[in-house]
């Protein structure tokens, strides 16, 4: 049977959500942060009053805490993992506003109310059985949410197909989600979108989607932690793991280069998706 989420046993969704704490370093290394631009608009859309804070639900170590915190807002960080919690304290450090709870969003009490929920790359991870109802329990009335994600593929398609080929050959499934995954990411956009209709079913208001793009150049190493920062490739067995890892790496490092690629390198894409939404007055 091939490697991969879909051949094996599936964990539970919490065992899977801590999977990325097993190298909160690393992780915190491989993945890229937020454009600037989207703090902006989600700060502008919030409009929060002076003595409004925000709640970021799955904090991780911290990719999007700083450059909210940075802008003055202060933050509440919930983060189920101490593992991952203990690098975001490390990065907050100079940041007294920053307030880090280590909890499962599902079951923490939220103390006040808050002007802005944000959740960046983890909103999937949450029980759908209750999160919309923790989120307007959070929220201030008028309170504004902000979901986000980076979804990354390869400029070039011809090496896209030589790693997808290197997965084929050692008879690794390619996890889903991933920078190799043929589907469209995102998938569906507006009120096509999932996270737009259960936004809007859960009493939000003002609905929104914007996409931000990007291009990075990556180094072999670099991109071979991206590939070891996604869950679907932590939970390969580390023998077959290393196995194709080892042969990425060989193949990125013989691209050739040429039209704005460098030599034994790759382009990565990076379109960032938010959703906003607001607290309707029959939420609270």
């Amino acid at each position: 049977m091939p490697y991969g989420t879909a051949g094996g046993e599936p964990a539970s969704t919490r065992s899977r959500r801590h999977i990325f704490g097993d190298d909160a370093e690393q992780y915190d290394t491989a993945r890229p942060g937020y454009p600037h631009q989207l703090v902006q608009e989600v700060l502008d859309f919030a409009a929060m009053g002076a003595d409004e804070a925000a709640l970021e639900v799955g904090a991780g170590t911290g990719k999007a805490t700083l450059p909210f915190a940075r802008s003055g807002v202060p933050v509440t960080c919930v983060e189920p993992d101490v593992r991952m919690a203990r690098v975001l304290r490390r990065r907050c450090a100079a940041l007294p506003r920053v307030t880090i709870e280590v909890a499962d969003f599902e079951a923490w009490v939220p103390a006040r109310r808050y002007g802005l929920l944000y959740c960046a790359q983890a909103w999937h991870w949450v029980d759908p059985d209750v999160r919309w109802a923790r989120a307007r329990a959070a929220l201030s009335p008028g309170g504004a949410i902000a979901l986000f994600w980076n979804h990354w593929t390869l400029d070039s398609g011809e090496l896209a197909e030589r790693l997808t080929d290197a997965h084929t050959r050692l008879g690794i499934e390619i996890p889903a989600d991933t920078l190799l995954d043929p589907r469209p990411r995102p998938a569906r956009r507006g009120p096509e979108a999932r996270q737009w209709r259960d936004m809007t079913a859960a009493g939000f208001v003002d609905p929104a989607h914007r996409l931000y793009s990007s291009v990075q150049q990556r180094s072999t190493s670099a991109l071979l932690g991206l590939f070891a920062s996604y869950g679907g490739y932590r939970a390969i067995p580390p023998r077959p793991r290393e196995r194709l890892f080892d042969e990425l790496a060989r193949i990125v490092d013989e691209e050739p280069g040429g039209q704005g690629h460098v030599k034994g390198q790759a382009q990565v894409k990076v379109v960032t998706s938010l959703f906003l939404g607001r607290m309707g007055a029959e939420s609270g």
